[in-house]
């Protein structure tokens, strides 16, 4: 008998668990309860969409997951996959995996890999492979930026022609009155804020170039997987992307991003308008590494 009631009030609160705790929420940019049908949808009609992510939440890597196979089934092989992930030097090694001219150990071997590259990316690259789909490695060295961190731009103009060909040019314009930027200056000070400034904007202005030069065709849809501050309030790549002499009037941009609260049965204000679709999450929820 006290089994049975165990057993009964086990179920009783597994029930009520499931009724009163999500792991999400997806909102509009206006704070309204929307859903990933909707979201979906609205992707299928663009030519860009940025998936902003927390590196290390499931919710974020299950929804890009779920997104590009959903954006697959619409617009096959004229889906491209963009990847702040991976950058320009490593193209070449990334189309060889892709089009399966190496090993996964090969490509392993040879790709400096995110620590959370096996349970968060690997799944969409892979899928890309599957289905011979185009990805883009399009972010900058991670030393050239920390290298304009510490030194500042001139230090660019050192670099050999490779190298500055896997970058943006090196007199990028920086609009430092962008709210993104003028965060990140408020972080380093007056000495080194300028320089953070433009260490973030050198690797958006470079992610926008190479997602111009991966188009090959009107047709194509670019879906881009970047940390959520590459692209909140449409600024970052965004920027860069519309201030490109290839951006025309008629092309369609769709953001998700990622945040985080205690509660998520109502978004915050200070979420509002910072993407077309907000994917709120638990601050409680687990993360990938």
């Amino acid at each position: 008998m006290n089994k049975v009631i165990l057993f009964s009030f086990l179920v009783s609160s597994l029930n009520l668990l499931s009724q009163n705790e999500q792991a999400f929420v997806i909102y509009n940019s206006k704070g309204k309860e929307t859903n990933f049908r909707a979201l979906a949808k609205h992707a299928k009609q663009a030519n860009f969409v940025f998936f902003g992510e927390f590196h290390d939440n499931p919710i974020s890597h299950w929804l890009q997951f779920e997104l590009t196979k959903s954006l697959f089934s619409s617009r096959g092989n004229d889906l491209v996959l963009g990847f702040e992930m991976f950058e320009q030097d490593q193209q070449l090694i990334l189309n060889d995996y892709v089009t399966g001219k190496i090993s996964e150990k090969q490509f392993s071997d040879s790709c400096r890999l995110w620590p959370n590259y096996e349970t968060d990316y690997k799944p969409l690259v892979d899928f890309a492979k599957e289905n011979n789909l185009v990805c883009l490695a399009d972010n900058i060295q991670r030393k050239y930026a920390s290298l304009l961190f510490k030194k500042g731009r001139k230090s660019l103009d050192t670099l050999s022609p490779d190298i500055k060909a896997q970058m943006v040019d090196v007199n990028f314009p920086v609009d430092t009155t962008l709210s993104q930027y003028r965060e990140i200056r408020s972080m380093g000070g007056e000495h080194m804020g300028i320089n953070m400034i433009e260490a973030q904007a050198i690797k958006d202005a470079t992610m926008a170039k190479f997602i111009w030069n991966g188009i090959k065709n009107e047709n194509n849809l670019v879906l881009h997987f970047n940390g959520a501050f590459h692209t909140d309030f449409y600024q970052g790549i965004i920027w860069y992307l519309k201030n490109d002499k290839r951006w025309t009037p008629d092309k369609k941009v769709i953001t998700v991003t990622t945040v985080s609260q205690k509660e998520i049965d109502k978004l915050d204000k200070e979420h509002f308008g910072r993407a077309d679709f907000i994917i709120c999450v638990p601050e409680s929820m687990t993360k990938t590494h």
